[in-house]
């Protein structure tokens, strides 16, 4: 018998000699007066083992195994999982290695053994949340968050999509900082998989909106001069997108809730799979991740969606990039940062002397022209360099851009083909243009 039951048998022995009154009884037990009946009843009929329930010893029927048990401590001790969050690792165990637990009895084994879940419920105080839009495509939250996505100190900032009205995550992309590029590419992969939204919700960084905006004076006004748009702001314009602005982290929930969940379980995704760079990463997310993560979190819409789909005529990448404008010389060239560019009819009118062009630079398709409607592909003009061009590129340049490169293009035809001097130079263009500050829209 246990400690407990030897207390409950003596205080029964105590109320049946009419040592102790049956409320007595009661009120050391922590039982009811018609309970304390009842057990007298059963020492009197059959003693002590009365007091032993009859499953005492007995291994329950729905019980796990020791073989299981023991496989599934093997396999939580392997380094890709070290630290994956309990109901993750149930999510694992399914879907890998075809092991059914329910989270109880997971945890129960793993806590047994020493573990604890690195991501523990917490009890919050009940808040009110905004109500989530009734159609999907009317809503994206848009960020980025920096973390150690591939373990270790080195930090690289992971942008995202979600959509307000299901949760599906729309787009994602990692680069080496928050920057121009990756919000881009997210977008990229917003339009073409699911279509165009009617509005994307995104704090007040400097990408999305310009730091002058609703600072110009009185005499600024009245002068005419106007705040121009950033170059992400220019492209949802284009894409006919409205942008509004977050004034707290809290405003746009859903997407910070995104970032708590892709913290604890893509880093655990990266090591099951050997993933340790930006483009299979990249490639991953894109192709294979989002698709899992939506089949897994996202709720069904009140209504229907009304995403634009993509007409057949766009060019997508034509407006998912970086433009600017310049005017043409005598020789059907332009210059761009240092650079001077000849122009390609491919079949098109050649654009005269002293034109207006667009200048539409996206690593996708490297530099084209736009102009009167068409697009002109281009190629490096070679002539002497602006003698007062700095030649130094930094270190952090290649870490930052390199890794996206690879994605398409090989390092030998970006050197012969695209930009026809050095590559590090090259690196350098991109870099200051997606990469480093942005710019406005000119």
């Amino acid at each position: 018998m246990s400690q407990e039951q030897l207390k409950t048998l003596t205080v029964i022995n105590r109320f049946i000699d009419k040592s102790i009154s049956r409320q007595q009884a009661a009120e050391l037990l922590g039982l009811s007066t018609r309970q304390i009946t009842r057990l007298k009843k059963g020492v009197l009929t059959s003693g002590a083992e009365s007091l032993i329930h009859k499953n005492t010893g007995r291994k329950p029927a729905h019980a796990v195994s020791d073989e299981t048990k023991e496989a599934v401590l093997k396999i939580f001790s392997r380094p890709e999982f070290s630290g994956v969050n309990f109901l993750h690792f149930k999510d694992i165990l399914l879907a890998d290695f075809g092991i059914s637990l329910s989270y109880s009895a997971l945890s129960s084994i793993l806590k047994n053994a020493g573990f604890e879940s690195p991501k523990k419920k917490k009890i919050r105080h009940r808040t009110h949340r905004r109500k989530r839009k009734p159609h999907p495509g009317q809503l994206i939250q848009i960020d980025a968050t920096p973390y150690e996505w591939f373990g270790g100190s080195v930090k690289y900032a992971l942008h995202g999509a979600i959509d307000d009205a299901t949760g599906q995550v729309v787009g994602l992309f990692l680069t080496q900082n928050e920057c121009l590029y990756g919000y881009l590419e997210t977008m990229h992969q917003c339009c073409m998989d699911f279509g165009i939204p009617q509005t994307v919700y995104s704090d007040n960084h400097t990408i999305f909106r310009s730091p002058k905006t609703g600072k110009l004076t009185v005499d600024e006004l009245i002068a005419g001069k106007t705040v121009h748009l950033t170059q992400f702001g220019r492209s949802m314009h284009e894409l006919g997108i409205d942008l509004i602005f977050a004034k707290t982290p809290q405003a746009k929930g859903r997407i910070e809730r995104l970032w708590a969940t892709l913290q604890s379980r893509l880093p655990v995704e990266f090591a099951k799979r050997g993933i340790k760079t930006l483009s299979e990463a990249n490639r991953f997310l894109e192709t294979e991740y989002r698709k899992l993560f939506n089949q897994k979190f996202s709720v069904t819409p009140e209504a229907e969606s009304i995403f634009v789909p993509l007409s057949k005529g766009i060019d997508l990448d034509s407006i998912l990039c970086v433009k600017h404008t310049r005017k043409t010389d005598a020789a059907g060239t332009f210059s761009f940062k240092n650079r001077c560019f000849r122009i390609l009819d491919r079949g098109f009118p050649i654009i005269n002397a002293r034109r207006e062009i667009t200048v539409l630079i996206n690593p996708r398709f490297g530099i084209r022209v736009a102009y009167n409607g068409k697009i002109y592909d281009t190629i490096r003009y070679l002539k002497p360099q602006n003698k007062n061009a700095s030649k130094k590129v930094p270190k952090k340049v290649r870490t930052a851009v390199e890794p996206h490169l690879q994605l398409r293009h090989s390092s030998d035809e970006w050197k012969a083909i695209w930009w026809m001097e050095d590559y590090n130079l090259s690196l350098k263009f991109l870099y200051e243009l997606f990469f480093e500050k942005q710019q406005s829209a000119s």
